[in-house]
């Protein structure tokens, strides 16, 4: 038996130059079809690496009245050591109760929108409205909240530990669960009977009351507002524009909460591709938000391998490794690139040999004047040039 498969297409195994042959034994025709790259590898892939792919699809749905959590760790994709990722949604009005972290939150809102709470360690407060496109960032140990308004909200949160799970975070009902009433009566100087009701274990996510208007839930502080604010409007912000797409970079430069995590959110047009580069400062943690890509990655020894990534997927890029990301679709491929760090850094492959004496690099690479002269001074970031762009949609 097969998979299911409207346009009874079945790709096989077998690339243009004859190497390969059918795959007449079990298989799952949608996975293949959802990764031609791995099915039929490039030619110039070479050698083994560690998987750099997991989808959301694929990892444990946590289910709640007022929304629901899944996330991709260390314990999904091993090699992502660095970050994590949590997507989550929730109803309007649905609750991520409070709670703190042991590591730095960064977060996107991709759908609805958002109430965010919370407090700094000099107790000044912090109540704000975000909506798609908009960033938070709680530094570790900072205690908040996240609520969905009218229209219910989905989000990516961020964490700067590959091992971290959402489902191990200190929530305030786990605390209150597990403290005995008379101390919890000591601490808030009211009678024991007051804490009858309270939760038996962590709420985690729990079905609120849509909350009203911002100015109505004002809390006057004595000690004023976060002196950095912990949102930023990302998608509000000018993005570089190139012949290929767009690319918007925010980190501590833009964003000066955001010490321990950098970003740039790129949008690779149909044709154009994220440039032939590497990352000098730390590993990448991707997450794709829509159209379909491939991205190839180059390590030591003549190893490249290549990989297909569509919405909802995660991919990761080791420090320093070459890669490229390449759109397969017809429409605009959209992708945060991710790093532990404060800063945003890449080294551009066309930029570092412009700025090398050109004699070097053709005896290097046996490349004529028409190379040197088209080599750039700047970084393309996203690249598109017509007549050289229309590479092959499958395995070649």
């Amino acid at each position: 038996m097969s998979n299911d498969n409207r346009d009874g297409y079945i790709p096989q195994p077998v690339r243009n130059d004859g190497a390969g042959w059918w795959d007449l034994g079990p298989r799952d025709i949608m996975r293949d079809l959802e990764n031609p790259d791995m099915l039929v590898p490039p030619v110039t892939d070479a050698g083994t690496l560690p998987n750099l792919k997991f989808s959301f699809s694929d990892t444990y749905m946590q289910l709640n009245h007022g929304g629901w959590s899944r996330e991709v760790t260390v314990r999904q994709l091993p090699i992502a050591t660095t970050l994590s990722g949590v997507n989550m949604a929730l109803t309007p009005g649905g609750v991520r109760e409070l709670h703190w972290h042991q590591s730095a939150e960064w977060a996107i809102v991709l759908v609805g929108s958002a109430r965010i709470t919370a407090v700094d360690q000099d107790g000044r407060n912090f109540i704000a409205d975000v909506g798609v496109g908009d960033l938070w960032y709680f530094p570790p140990g900072i205690p908040h909240s996240i609520q969905g308004l009218e229209c219910g909200c989905e989000f990516l949160l961020v964490f700067d530990d590959g091992s971290f799970s959402d489902l191990n975070t200190l929530s305030i009902s786990d605390w209150f669960a597990h403290t005995p009433k008379d101390v919890l009566s000591a601490n808030f100087g009211v009678p024991a009977s007051s804490f009858t009701h309270i939760p038996k274990q962590q709420r985690y996510i729990f079905q609120g009351n849509i909350p009203g208007p911002l100015e109505s839930q004002y809390v006057a502080d004595p000690y004023g507002t976060v002196p950095k604010s912990f949102t930023h409007r990302l998608l509000a912000q000018e993005p570089i524009v190139t012949p290929g797409g767009t690319v918007r970079i925010v980190d501590s430069t833009n964003f000066p909460i955001s010490t321990t995590i950098a970003a740039s959110l790129l949008e690779i047009k149909p044709g154009a591709m994220r440039e032939m580069h590497w990352h000098p400062n730390n590993d990448e943690w991707q997450y794709y938000i829509s159209g379909t890509g491939r991205m190839t990655v180059f390590v030591p020894n003549g190893t490249a391998r290549t990989f297909d990534y569509r919405a909802g997927d995660v991919g990761y890029v080791p420090f320093a490794y070459g890669h490229y990301i390449q759109n397969t679709g017809d429409r605009s491929l959209w992708v945060l690139e991710m790093f532990k760090s404060s800063r945003f850094e890449d080294v551009s492959l066309n930029q570092w040999m412009a700025l090398t004496p050109h004699q070097l690099i053709q005896e290097n690479l046996h490349v004529g004047s028409e190379f040197i002269h088209a080599l750039r001074k700047e970084k393309g970031y996203i690249v598109k040039y017509p007549g050289y762009s229309d590479y092959p949609r499958t395995g070649r």
